[in-house]
């Protein structure tokens, strides 16, 4: 019987499909616990894929 493969998805190339990252700042709360930044890639809004690319058209160019 025939497996069905996945569906292929463009991986962000920006991010490499991680598209929120925390970052630690290296301050303290006043609680102890690290101040972090939670960063999100500004490509793929946070979805870590992309859409295919528009084809390009190709025609053939005239010379004047």
């Amino acid at each position: 019987m025939a497996q069905h493969s996945p569906a292929r998805t463009r991986v962000c190339p920006d991010c490499d499909g991680f598209p929120v990252v925390a970052i630690d700042t290296g301050t303290h709360l006043p609680d102890g616990t690290r101040a972090t930044l939670h960063v999100i890639c500004r490509r793929c809004q946070g979805t870590g894929t992309t859409t295919a690319p528009a084809p390009v058209a190709l025609g053939h160019q005239e010379r004047v």
